[in-house]
């Protein structure tokens, strides 16, 4: 079967959220991390935003910047090891 990139870009995505699913449940998660990741998508889901989204394209540049920052933020606290760990248990 030859796939799309885009089948394969998602596939590849469903795989890294599954990791750090995985990561984000494991006792040695630091509280850091949870707490960024549970702001991300607080923010997401909510319906206030900083910057009303009713307005013209800066209704958006909030999600835009606010949404990776906090995921960035969290996923740089979490150590290499724990993820190399957890990478290593899902492919066995």
């Amino acid at each position: 079967m030859n796939r799309t990139p885009f089948t394969n870009i998602v596939k590849r995505f469903t795989k890294e959220v599954d990791l750090y699913r995985r990561v984000i449940a494991h006792p040695r998660c630091p509280r850091v991390t949870r707490i960024c990741l549970g702001a991300a998508i607080v923010y997401a889901i909510s319906p206030i935003d900083l910057i009303p989204d009713f307005i013209p394209v800066l209704g958006y540049v909030d999600d835009i910047l606010i949404l990776p920052l906090l995921i960035f933020i969290a996923l740089r606290f979490v150590p290499k090891e724990l993820i190399e760990e957890v990478r290593a248990q899902t492919v066995n």
